[in-house]
Formats: C-alpha cells, structure tokens, sequence
C-alpha cells in the first residue's frame, strides 16, 4: 500500500510542476544563454591550449546536456513548503498520516525534479542537435552509451534526491531552508562538475571527487553519452551510483527519524 501513496504524491507533484511552462520557457532561454556562453569560454581555452583529456566536441555535448537536464542535477533546487513546514510548525499534521515522511518528502522532491526536466529538456536537446558544428551536440557514441547514459541519468536523479533530502533535513537543526542548501551546495555543485567538469580539475581533487557521491550525479552521465567515459567504467560506476543512493538514503532516513523524535510543536 505505502509504494502505491508514494507514486500518488510523486503523480501529484509532477501534475502540479508541469502547469508551470511559462517559467519552464524562461528557463530554457536561460540554458540557451548559458550554453553558449560557456562553449565560447571553452572554445578560448582550447586555442589556447589543445592538450586537453576531452576532445572539444565531448565538452560541448557535455555542456548542452549539462544545461538540457539542469532541473536534474541543480543542488540548489529545493522544495519551499517542506522548509516552511517545519519553521512554522506544521509539520505536525503530516506526522498524523500513517505514512514514512522520509518517503513522501523524497517523492516531492523527485517529482518536482523530474517534471523540470520533462518541460525543459525536449527543446535544448532539438536545438542543440541542428546547431552547426562544433557548437552543436553530437549524437551518442554508441548505442551502448546511449542506454547507459540514459540509465545513469535516471540513477542520478534518484542520488541527487537523496543528497537534497539531507539538506532539507538539516532544517530541524538551522530553522532555515537556505542555510541548510548553503552547508552542502557549494561543495556539491563544484565536485559534480556542474562548474568545471572533472577532467579539468588537478589529479588530487579529481580524486577526491571519484571518492564522494557527487560526481555520480552530472559528470558521469553527460560523459557517458559523449564516449569521454569507457563502457567498461560506466557499466562499474552504475554500481557505485546504487551503492551512494542506498547509504543516502538510509543515512538520510536515519537523521531525519532522529530529528522528528526530538521535535517540540508549540501552540494550538
């Protein structure tokens, strides 16, 4: 019964996300604005110095799938009515429901993800696929890569959420929802490859990135697609995505069962 209501409210929540296509177009304009930007930056950087670990068409197809699925991977994407439930108390009433919050707040989050993504990425992938090259996105590498790109992706979405559920988690501690993004966002953000992709970083951080969860969320799948990443080494990495998206995800229940064992609701 408890999956059926979990489905229900990521049902729910998409229903609701994707009434917004105005913002939705906003947004897609946005990721035009920012693609192009960021391939002419690139394309500076290579003249200048060729010797690069990605060739420059897997670097352009890297960005535009970046900004194709940015709904996907954005760590600063949050939910404002769980951080309000919880400053203003009314995070009471859902633990009246006989239903895991853990899982109910994780299918709002994924859904509010997913339905972004539905809306954005058809237009930025068609688009980019008719530009002219070098500045357009070059078709998988194979069909093997396609499948695990795709496979990735959907494995990432599911790991960034339970990255996201932690943060919003730490409300209970910092009674504030941006606080909270600001512990692990900015960390995130840069060891994901959402800034820089990972082969530009030095040997020792892109390290220590290989040993945290947040490169399996944008660098693994957008690489994937382009080739710049084996099959052998995807096909491993998806199990290591599984193994971050199990421990999150009970460390992430954990904390927050602990949290809600400690809360204190005033008033009537």
């Amino acid at each position: 019964m408890r999956p059926r209501v979990w489905w229900a409210v990521f049902a729910l929540r998409c229903k609701n996300a994707l009434q917004y296509r105005t913002a939705a177009w906003a947004g897609v304009c946005t990721q035009f604005a920012w693609g192009f930007m960021l391939i002419m930056l690139y394309q500076a950087f290579y003249r200048s110095n060729a010797q690069q670990s990605m060739q420059f068409s897997q670097l352009v197809s890297y960005v535009w799938l970046h900004q194709a699925f940015f709904a996907i991977v954005n760590t600063y994407a949050r939910d404002g009515e769980i951080g309000e439930m919880v400053i203003s108390g009314q995070v009471a009433y859902e633990l009246c429901r006989p239903q895991d919050l853990y899982f109910i707040w994780y299918a709002r989050l994924l859904a509010q993800r997913f339905a972004a993504a539905l809306l954005r990425f058809p237009p930025v992938v068609l688009v980019a696929l008719l530009l002219p090259q070098p500045y357009g996105l070059l078709p998988p590498a194979s069909p093997w890569h396609l499948l695990l790109f795709l496979l990735t992706l959907a494995l990432a979405c599911l790991l960034i959420t339970a990255i996201s559920m932690i943060m919003h988690t730490l409300v209970f501690k910092l009674m504030n929802l941006l606080s909270a993004m600001a512990v692990l966002s900015v960390f995130a953000e840069f060891l994901s490859g959402d800034i820089l992709p990972v082969p530009f970083m030095p040997p020792w951080l892109r390290a220590v990135s290989y040993c945290l969860p947040f490169r399996y969320c944008a660098d693994l799948p957008f690489r994937v697609y382009s080739g710049s990443i084996g099959l052998q080494e995807a096909a491993l990495s998806v199990g290591v995505q599984l193994f971050w998206i199990l421990l999150l995800g009970l460390l992430g229940h954990a904390f927050l069962s602990k949290q809600l064992k400690n809360v204190v609701v005033q008033g009537g």
